[in-house]
């Protein structure tokens, strides 16, 4: 079994490669999902406050690999299967730890371009202002994700069209399912 993860900074583009892999049938986990699973069941609102402070609090209370616990518990036999939402090293060093062929891919795009596609997409635990991008990004970059995307194994560029970078992730995707 392969697991796939990917990491990158909000808005580089992981949703949209996950999108491509569950085109390509390939089975998904998501640690943002679990992030939010937890946010609702403590019933609070679906902000990146919120979700961002829940994600923060799990990682102190109950270790940094939390969510990658969480999600290497769901992850079922399969040919490939894919993990969206990498933060920190520890999280890589579980799955490598337990998953002998892991692949870390890093899906990288400007600040400028990000910034962009986020105000855009509105995901309700979305920032919706540069001044609370730069927040999240703050954050996150705390929880180790500089870290985890300098030691992916494949970096993946999206500064061009939606087309050029599915068909970048579908031609890298492609070369595991054979």
């Amino acid at each position: 079994m392969k697991v796939i993860a990917f990491t990158g900074m909000p808005g580089a583009g992981k949703t949209e490669a996950v999108a491509v892999a569950r085109e390509l049938g390939i089975p998904v986990v998501s640690m943002g999902d679990e992030v939010r699973k937890e946010t609702e069941r403590r019933g609070l609102p679906l902000t990146d406050e919120h979700v961002g402070r829940v994600a923060e609090e799990m990682r102190k209370t109950h270790g940094m690999d939390v969510w990658a616990r969480r999600c290497l518990a769901r992850i079922e036999e399969n040919n490939v299967v894919i993990v969206d939402g990498i933060r920190n090293h520890e999280e890589v060093e579980l799955f490598r730890n337990n998953i002998p062929d892991f692949i870390l891919v890093a899906v990288h795009a400007s600040p400028a371009r990000r910034y962009e596609r986020l105000m855009a997409r509105g995901r309700e635990d979305d920032s919706m202002s540069v001044e609370e991008l730069k927040v999240r990004e703050k954050r996150e970059l705390a929880w180790g994700l500089g870290d985890v995307i300098a030691m992916a194994d494949i970096v993946v560029v999206n500064e061009g069209s939606l087309e050029t970078f599915r068909e970048k992730i579908k031609e890298m995707l492609s070369q595991f399912l054979t």
